[in-house]
Order: structure tokens, then sequence, then C-alpha cells
């Protein structure tokens, strides 16, 4: 056989195209009023998706809505009434800043502390290194 047989033949024999992708959903936060207070049901789960800490999306959280909240087990509860769509529009803000990769977009990352108040997201798959706030 010559090449350019072997080439068809091997072409061929690859698998169809996928259009599926791997495309990273960021977790929708499901959090409900009770009183005064918001209480996020899955904040454990969504941050074993994205791979945090919870004193990372806490202390980011706090900051932004400028409110007290504390962790009691799997929950999060935010001392403040806030609307559901308006949580989950900062926490997909959290997750496109501090989770997913600017050079190759995958959310394979990790933050590194590198000096004084300064930190690096340190991407897994491609090795870039991007500095957060």
């Amino acid at each position: 056989m010559d090449y350019d047989s072997l080439l068809d033949k091997a072409h061929k024999e690859l698998p169809d195209e996928s259009t599926g992708g791997e495309r990273f959903e960021p977790p929708k936060l499901e959090a409900f009023a009770e009183g005064n207070k918001t209480i996020i049901k899955n904040f454990s789960q969504a941050l074993q998706k994205i791979r945090r800490k919870p004193e990372e999306v806490l202390k980011f959280l706090t900051r932004e809505f400028a409110v007290p909240a504390t962790v009691e087990g799997d929950r999060l509860i935010l001392h403040r009434k806030i609307n559901s769509e308006l949580l989950n529009k900062k926490f997909n803000e959290y997750v496109k800043n501090y989770v997913i990769c600017s050079q190759c977009g995958k959310p394979d990352t990790h933050i590194e502390a590198t000096g004084h108040r300064s930190r690096v997201l340190v991407c897994e798959a491609c090795g870039a290194r991007t500095s957060v706030k």
C-alpha cells in the first residue's frame, strides 16, 4: 500500500466529530429567603464543582453584597435578602474571574499566593498564569 491509500484508510477509521464538546457550565446556586436571610442550600456542591475553598468564595460574596455571612454545614447563610438572580450573576462573575482560564477557557485552575497581597490564577491545562485581585 502506498502512502495515500494508507492515509485514506486511516481517515475513514477516524470517529465522527462530536458536537457536544466539554463546555463548562458554572453551577446554579439554589437560594431561598427565610425571614431577612438568604440561604444557599447547595453551596458546598457548587464549590466542589469549581474546586474552590469556602473562604475564597465567601470573601468575594460578602464583599460584593456588603453583607455578613456564615457557613453552616453544606449551606451558606447571607444575613440579608438577596435576589437569587443577582446572586447567580455575581457567582458567575466569580467563576469567570477566578476559576476559568483566560487563555484556554478551561476550569482546571487553582489560585497561588505569590507575595504580599498578590495572587495568580494558574491553569493546570495550559500552564498560563494570570494575575487576580
